[in-house]
């Protein structure tokens, strides 16, 4: 009750802070005007479907291929470029004919030296030398773009991560004041717990565990006396089988076109034997895999009456020689560790080897209570 009162005057000391509201106030603007400033980064995505959209609306009569892939675009660029480059030489070419034709023809044609050669070789070289600065400056400012653009990009995602986050611890802020009214209003001072109702309340859980106590002693009894029932019981099954096996050899000696009146009894017996393994056992449900495997699910439960716990279904696999009934394997499974991992090959081999499948069933289920049992609280 203290570590709750100090937590209550915590949480209400924080969120009723006058510094802390004028900071909420202060981010609040902050990511206010981020909202309403126009940055080219945000609407440079729909600055670029515009620019595609108009460029899409032009004539495709004059297009080379179609413009709606970026690499369309780039494969008429190339083209267009080698044309032009083409256009040019041969430009240069016919200008160089027209030249020399005419300077061959005409009778005051000026007379192209070695130095004029020279001089336009210098000029060709000054020209790519100037042309290769720029392209350097060029890829420079390409790079430094780059780099800037992918820099702005990263504080702008940040700056709207911070934004979003701040929205929602405004948001969780708002909810915990929300909460802190309504727990003021629903828990006033006049009806909170005394030390008087809480000791009344003290005897009342106090009494009750004496009743849950003797309660538990009478389950235990009751225990007792279903556990002496079911070995009775197992008895009067192991008995009932050998009579089955009798009953079955005699039946097998009979013509199969024979009607048989025990037939209906035989059935009402085994369904009965069933129904009573089941609830003295606890046999959840049964489960033929095939011919010679039969899952049995069991649900097992300590034997500690001062301590219960809840139950655990325990799967015990029975693989039978095919065409016999003699158990050739067995095996468990259970979703509870403490079940799962017990060690029942000494247990599954002596009763394999005198093929006992009820008894091999009674151990395997007074080992997993035993283990429930023992098994920490």
């Amino acid at each position: 009750m203290a570590t709750s009162a100090v937590s209550a005057t915590t949480t209400r000391s924080s969120l009723d802070n006058p510094e802390f509201n004028a900071l909420v106030e202060q981010a609040k603007s902050l990511v206010a005007a981020f909202s309403s400033t126009p940055l080219s980064i945000a609407n440079a995505e729909t600055n670029f479907e515009q620019k595609i959209s108009a460029f899409n609306e032009i004539e495709p009569a004059t297009a080379f291929t179609p413009r709606q892939a970026p690499h369309h675009v780039a494969s008429e660029v190339e083209a267009q470029l080698s044309f032009l480059r083409k256009l040019k030489f041969g430009y240069l070419e016919q200008y160089a004919k027209d030249k020399y034709i005419k300077t061959i023809v005409d009778d005051d044609a000026e007379i192209i030296t070695v130095d004029d050669n020279e001089r336009l070789r210098r000029g060709n070289e000054v020209k790519k030398a100037n042309l290769k600065l720029a392209k350097e400056r060029l890829a420079d400012r390409n790079r430094v773009f780059s780099e800037l653009s992918s820099d702005v990009e990263d504080k702008y995602k940040l700056t709207r991560s911070l934004t979003d986050e701040f929205n929602q611890l405004t948001s969780q802020i708002l909810d915990a004041r929300h909460a802190l009214v309504r727990l003021r209003a629903s828990h006033p001072p006049n009806a909170r717990i005394s030390v008087a109702s809480a000791n009344a309340t003290l005897e009342a859980q106090t009494e009750q565990m004496t009743t849950l106590d003797a309660q538990l002693s009478a389950n235990a009894s009751r225990a007792e006396k279903i556990k002496e029932r079911m070995q009775e019981t197992a008895r009067e099954v192991e008995r009932l089988r050998v009579e089955r096996a009798a009953k079955e050899q005699e039946a097998r000696q009979t013509k199969a076109e024979e009607d048989d009146e025990r037939v209906g009894g035989l059935y009402d017996w085994f369904t009965a034997s069933l129904a009573l393994h089941r609830m003295l056992f606890s046999l959840v449900s049964h489960k033929a895999v095939t011919e010679n495997e039969i899952q049995l699910t069991y649900s097992v439960s300590a034997e500690a009456p001062s301590r219960p716990q809840a139950p655990s279904n325990l799967t015990i696999t029975l693989l039978f020689q095919p065409n016999t009934r003699c158990l050739a394997d067995a095996s468990i499974s259970s979703p509870d560790p403490s079940l799962a991992g017990l060690n029942l090959a000494d247990l599954i081999g002596s009763h394999v080897q005198s093929n006992d499948v009820l008894g091999l069933v009674r151990g395997i289920l007074a080992r997993a209570r035993n283990a429930l049992q023992s098994r920490p609280p």
